[in-house]
């Protein structure tokens, strides 16, 4: 071999030896970060990671924040005892729940006085303490019978009249359930995610044989006839917003026509956005992820959506996508490595900082009107997006692209101009937080029942959790929304009345004073 070739072979081996030293550390950092997830942290917060100097904003904080106009504060002296906080918040806790008033009196044989035995009387009465009395469930069988009239002036004069008293429709037709029964089988499996197997149980041990297919017909029948129609007036007016959140995760779903049990359907969430006129969140039980589904559920909106990158997302039309600023923040945590005071923490230590700068920017301006938002965004967040943009093109080509943190930054520098869509309107938020949060349940409720035993328990799932979730965004308490429906709805004409409907959503006044 020739020197020349010798060299060659040298370079050539030099540079396989660096790529492989470059894979080398990616897999590495791979394990890192999936024995993170498995073994370490879960919390994102900034003074869980403890990044150390990144508290040490890259901007001048004295100069960002400096307010000529701002007074200074009244010094006093720190006066350092523990203060005992704890009966002002029982009383909160407490101040909704009803009292029941217990007076504990004298035995009249011991009303005499020890000195000279005259007949005591009471003066008056003080507060010992305060009591939380639980009382188990009770169950009890409420049979109806309506009583017949009979006009006796018509019978004598051999015209006999007759009539019956109402009686409440029931909530499912030839079925023992009450509307009692069915929200708190709904209350119990979509609010406290208690799958049916353990009700039945819980029924059995009240002396009730209440099988879980039982329920969940129960379930699909309630469903179908009583909270639908509600969800489809929601769903009217959720597309009139102007700003919406969505997300998606998977759910498996027994017995779909032509798929096998084991492949994945989905559930989707629309939410109107935090400063929208009225809060609804809705789910929709569709058997894929295609774009098509959020295309035929949003059909007719027009305005900003609010999700995550998926791709699917893009077939919406009429539409101006906003993507979420926690996403990113949550790909820079995730590149940080297992030492997060070493030298490799800067860099994404830099970008975690930056959206920390825009969430507490973002929590200032949370009571402002739409309009003032937008103004005070272009004023302080614009020059903290610059500089942030500013920083990602300067650091992207020194990562290795494949890496955690060269992922974060492409998805940076790819999605940029949907990173800064929420600064055109004053409604929209930096976050998909919101649409997160109302899946959550959903996702916990899955870990306990593992998957819907058909297409028609899926829909029933998609709209009892609909209302529950709207419910609970409305401040009402799903159990006794869901038993107000139950109760009432029955009797009302809504079909041939659509406009009865209005007075059953969770924010029309005699819904929110009956349900809080």
């Amino acid at each position: 071999m020739s020197a020349a070739e010798q060299v060659k072979t040298i370079e050539t081996l030099e540079k396989r030896i660096a790529e492989l030293e470059l894979e080398n550390k990616r897999l590495h950092d791979s394990v890192d970060y999936l024995t993170r997830k498995l073994f370490g942290r879960s919390s994102e917060k900034t003074s869980v990671l403890a990044l150390g100097q990144m508290s040490l904003f890259i901007f001048n904080e004295a100069e960002t924040e400096a307010d000529p106009k701002a007074t200074e504060p009244e010094l006093k002296e720190a006066r350092h005892y523990w203060v005992k906080k704890y009966k002002g918040q029982r009383k909160d806790s407490l101040k909704n729940i009803p009292h029941v008033k217990r007076l504990c009196t004298m035995e009249e044989m011991d009303r005499f006085c020890e000195k000279c035995n005259t007949e005591l009387v009471p003066v008056g009465e003080e507060f010992v303490r305060t009591e939380v009395e639980f009382i188990p469930a009770e169950v009890r069988v409420i049979d109806y019978y309506r009583e017949t009239f009979e006009c006796r002036a018509c019978r004598n004069n051999g015209q006999p009249y007759m009539e019956k008293s109402p009686v409440p429709d029931p909530v499912i037709q030839h079925s023992f359930a009450s509307p009692s029964s069915v929200a708190w089988v709904m209350y119990q499996k979509f609010v406290n995610a208690l799958p049916l197997y353990r009700q039945e149980k819980e029924w059995k041990a009240l002396g009730v044989s209440l099988s879980r297919a039982t329920m969940a017909n129960w379930i699909i029948a309630a469903s179908r006839d009583w909270l639908v129609p509600i969800v489809e007036r929601m769903h009217q007016i959720l597309l009139k917003e102007k700003y919406l959140h969505s997300d998606e995760t998977p759910v498996q779903v027994l017995n779909e026509e032509g798929r096998k049990n084991t492949t994945d359907s989905y559930m989707w969430v629309y939410s109107t956005g935090q400063h929208c006129s009225h809060q609804i969140r809705i789910f929709d039980y569709r058997t894929g992820r295609s774009g098509k589904y959020p295309q035929e559920f949003l059909e007719g909106f027009n305005g900003y959506l609010h999700t995550d990158a998926y791709a699917g997302y893009n077939k919406v039309t009429g539409i101006k996508r906003c993507l979420c600023w926690s996403h990113l923040r949550r790909y820079f945590v995730d590149a940080l490595p297992k030492n997060v005071q070493s030298p490799e923490a800067a860099i994404p230590s830099q970008g975690i900082a930056y959206c920390n700068k825009l969430f507490d920017i973002e929590e200032k301006l949370e009571k402002l009107s739409p309009q003032e938002r937008k103004a005070e965004r272009l004023k302080q967040e614009k020059k903290v997006l610059d500089a942030f943009w500013a920083w990602v093109d300067s650091v992207r080509n020194t990562v290795l692209p494949k890496s955690k943190l060269g992922e974060a930054l492409n998805y940076a520098f790819v999605h940029k101009k949907e990173l800064m869509n929420y600064l055109e309107n004053g409604h929209c938020v930096i976050s998909n937080n919101l649409a997160e949060n109302s899946i959550r349940p959903f996702t916990i409720g899955r870990k306990n029942w593992l998957f819907s035993g058909s297409p028609k328990g899926a829909a029933a799932s998609a709209a009892v959790y609909s209302i529950v979730e709207t419910a609970k965004a409305n401040g009402l308490n799903p159990y006794k929304y869901l038993l107000l429906i139950f109760r009432d709805m029955p009797g009302v004409l809504f079909k041939q009345y659509p406009e009865f409907l209005e007075d059953y959503l969770p924010w029309s006044p005699e819904v929110q004073k009956a349900c809080k």
